[in-house]
C-alpha cells in the first residue's frame, strides 16, 4: 500500500482526486503514520508536516481546503480558499485549483463531479449524516449527470449500531432496510454503509457509482476508530485542475 490510492472511476482528465493511507508520515504510535487531523492528540507539526508531504507528494496545485467536521448535512459552497475553517461535511466548488478534502476513519468518503468536470464535491458521510440528508444536500448544488466514488470506509462486517439507526432510515425509506443486517444478538444490526450511500444516490438519480470497496476497519493500511480507539485520519481530496 502507498500513501495514496487514485479512485478508479472514469470521469474527465482535468478532474483529479486521491485518497490517502496512513502509510508514509511522520506521526508516532498510535497515530503513525501520516495522520491528517489536527483533532486527535497528535503533535500539531508533525501533523502540518504529514499535510506538506502529502501535497507536495501528489502535487496537488494549492494546499487543501480542510472542514471542522461535526457529522452535520452541511455542504458549503467554495469559490476562493478560505481564510477560516470551514463548519461542514461537504464541500463544494466550480472553481479551478481549488483542493476539496474531507477525513475519515471508518466514516464514508464521497467525491462527486459532473460529467463536464466543472463542478465538484467532497462528502463525510457516517449514518447521521447519511440519514440527514448530506448526500440530498450536496446533489442540490449540481446541475447535470453527476458521477460518485465511494472511498475506504468500515466493512459491515464490523460496523454494529442499534435500532435507533434503522429507524432513522427506515422512517424515511423502507427499502433503505435492506442495507443493514440483523445479528444474532438481540436489537443489533450491521450496516452497509456504501450500500446506503448507493440507495440514497440511485433514489436521486445518480446512476454512476463506483464503490472502491475498501474496508478501514480490517486493512492496517488505514485509520479505523472503531478498530483502534485514538487513532489518526485519513483523507479525500478532489480538485478541477485548471
Amino acid at each position: 500500500m502507498f500513501s495514496y490510492i487514485i479512485p478508479n472511476w472514469v470521469v474527465p482528465k482535468h478532474v483529479k482526486a486521491i485518497s490517502s493511507t496512513r502509510v508514509g508520515g511522520f506521526s508516532s504510535f498510535p497515530y503513525n503514520e501520516l495522520n491528517l487531523s489536527i483533532h486527535v492528540g497528535d503533535d500539531l507539526d508533525l501533523v502540518h508536516k504529514n499535510r506538506q508531504y502529502l501535497t507536495k507528494l501528489t502535487a496537488m496545485p494549492s494546499y487543501p481546503v480542510w472542514l471542522k467536521q461535526t457529522h452535520s448535512n452541511c455542504v458549503e459552497e467554495v469559490f476562493y480558499p478560505p481564510i477560516d475553517i470551514l463548519k461542514a461535511d461537504g464541500i463544494f466548488t466550480q472553481s479551478d485549483n481549488i483542493i476539496c478534502a474531507v477525513m475519515t476513519a471508518d466514516c464514508l468518503p464521497i467525491l462527486l463531479t459532473d460529467i463536464r468536470g466543472t463542478q465538484i464535491a467532497a462528502l463525510h458521510a457516517g449514518w447521521r449524516g447519511l440519514a440527514n440528508g448530506i448526500i440530498e444536500n450536496a446533489l442540490n448544488k449540481f446541475d447535470g449527470e453527476v458521477i460518485a466514488w465511494l472511498g475506504p470506509t468500515i466493512s459491515d462486517s464490523f460496523f454494529e449500531v442499534g435500532e435507533e439507526v434503522i429507524q432513522a432510515f427506515v422512517d424515511a425509506d423502507i427499502s433503505m432496510f435492506q442495507s443493514f443486517q440483523l445479528k444474532q444478538s438481540v436489537n443489533k444490526y450491521l450496516v452497509n454503509l456504501p450500500l446506503l450511500a448507493s440507495k440514497l444516490l440511485h433514489k436521486i438519480g445518480v446512476t454512476k457509482v463506483v464503490n472502491s470497496g475498501l474496508c478501514t476497519f480490517n486493512n492496517d493500511c488505514f485509520f479505523s476508530y472503531r478498530r483502534d480507539g485514538v487513532t489518526g485520519r485519513q483523507a479525500s481530496f478532489i480538485w478541477i485542475e485548471d
